[in-house]
């Protein structure tokens, strides 16, 4: 833990400080546990508008450019000073009222329309695994935690955040109760369904057939539109082994290459201007021999976001905020696909 100064403290009793001419910002301190997302919603202030505003104001007291040292005084931001270059993602269109999905659970249900960006398209999310099939599995303090859970978690963020800039989207994978969750055990379950409703078979080719139907059939209904698939599943190899986020398509289609080439250049952007010191080895390659990629008809991305055995990547699946920014990168990266 880092003290904190006599100045910083007598600011904090203040409970404001002036910065750089701007308006005073209020400053608070990181509570154990707390996390960017985690301490800008329970101050009030909208971490999917906010977040780089966030980070730029506090780089200097950020581990990795991207987490917090408990103890330690940190601004917020003013939702009136955001710069005009804070994020990649800007609003295009004045922000109209929310709109509600249930299936986000009560905390992440309302949606902030953020701009139209994306109308006109369709997007198919299908998180790995669910149902009888756990994917991979391991243990974190005692507990046993599993691939699907945190993919559809993933799937579920990303998700809200194609919704927010006008996408439809189609989430295959579905629980009927988990919704968005911020804690860092999930806890297993086997209640999962395809969409709309339909039970996951145990035979693994028979779900994942059941799944290349359910994508196929809505993409015939939507045929003319831009349609795009995303699969994200989490891997599994030995716990020495540290990877990136790193992505497949199908040799032959051009516009799958492109979107996971697209999601490729929006993480090694963000690596570099958040983890400077620390190279980016994630790929995007062809992987046309996976079921998934070689039978559904949209252009597709294939995401594999870490290995659940290690410890370095637990630290990117099982925290929330990190869950978080792995689905508002991907975004970006879509909306970079769609935009150019």
């Amino acid at each position: 833990m880092r003290y904190l100064t006599g100045l910083v403290l007598a600011i904090l009793l203040m409970g404001v400080v002036s910065v750089q001419g701007q308006e005073a910002l209020q400053i608070v301190i990181a509570e154990r546990g707390d996390g960017i997302y985690s301490l800008l919603r329970k101050n009030g202030v909208n971490p999917y508008e906010l977040y780089d505003d966030f980070v730029a104001l506090n780089r200097d007291n950020l581990r990795d450019s991207v987490h917090l040292y408990e103890g330690l005084a940190y601004k917020l931001p003013n939702a009136e000073d955001k710069t005009e270059d804070a994020s990649i993602i800007k609003t295009t269109t004045k922000p109209v009222a929310g709109v509600t999905y249930p299936i986000f659970g009560k905390d992440h249900e309302l949606i902030e329309i953020k701009s139209d960006r994306l109308e006109g398209t369709v997007y198919y999310l299908i998180s790995g695994h669910g149902g009888p099939d756990p994917g991979a599995m391991t243990t974190y303090v005692s507990k046993s935690i599993s691939e699907d859970e945190y993919a559809y978690d993933v799937t579920l963020r990303l998700a809200r955040e194609l919704l927010s800039h006008g996408a439809k989207v189609y989430v295959i994978i579905r629980d009927p109760d988990d919704g968005i969750r911020d804690d860092r055990i999930l806890e297993m379950d086997k209640d999962e369904v395809t969409y709309p409703n339909d039970r996951i078979p145990l035979n693994q080719v028979a779900r994942l057939k059941q799944r290349v139907d359910a994508v196929n059939k809505l993409y015939k209904k939507h045929k003319g539109q831009h349609q795009r698939l995303i699969v994200t599943h989490v891997d599994s190899r030995t716990k020495g082994q540290n990877i990136d986020v790193f992505f497949y398509h199908h040799e032959k289609s051009r516009s799958g290459k492109k979107l996971a080439e697209s999601i490729h250049k929006t993480f090694q952007k963000k690596y570099k201007k958040y983890q400077p010191n620390r190279t980016y080895t994630g790929t995007f390659e062809d992987r046309s021999s996976l079921y998934m990629v070689k039978n559904t008809y949209p252009a597709m991305a294939y995401i594999e976001i870490g290995n659940i055995r290690n410890k370095k990547d637990q630290r990117r699946i099982l925290d929330a905020d990190n869950r978080q920014a792995l689905a508002k990168w991907i975004s970006e990266g879509v909306i970079l696909d769609y935009e150019e």
